[in-house]
């Protein structure tokens, strides 16, 4: 993926995210404060330029689709976070979300203390 994503980008990708594919009239209808259609098809254009988003021609309209699955977005985007507000470091990122407890169920504070034990055991058979 090439270069960061606007908000309005990532709203657009979000869109088609949850579609699998979409039109540009797609995007358009399900976009809060809508542009034009010109200015859709733009966002569109820009977003397959930058090489996030597929595009094919389907009859007279193209047909736009993540280029990356969302999982594999994901991951490159909290890279990209890691790298740009925590030096890269994990344990930083842990920490900053973790200093708002009273935000995290007891769930998933469980869930988060067996990811640990399932990494550390994952790491002793390698």
């Amino acid at each position: 993926m090439s270069g960061e994503l606007s908000k309005r980008e990532r709203q657009v990708m979000d869109i088609v995210y949850a579609r699998g594919a979409a039109t540009v009239a797609d995007v358009q209808a399900e976009l809060v404060d809508s542009p034009s259609l010109a200015a859709t098809r733009m966002l569109l254009q820009r977003l397959h330029k930058k090489g996030v988003l597929e595009a094919s021609q389907d009859g007279p309209r193209y047909l736009y689709r993540p280029q990356l699955s969302k999982v594999r977005a994901a991951h490159a985007a909290l890279s990209r976070l890691l790298q740009t507000f925590f030096d890269g470091s994990h344990t930083k990122a842990m920490t900053a979300l973790l200093g708002d407890s009273d935000q995290i169920s007891d769930q998933e504070l469980e869930d988060l203390e067996q990811l640990v034990r399932d990494a550390r055991a994952r790491r002793r058979r390698q």
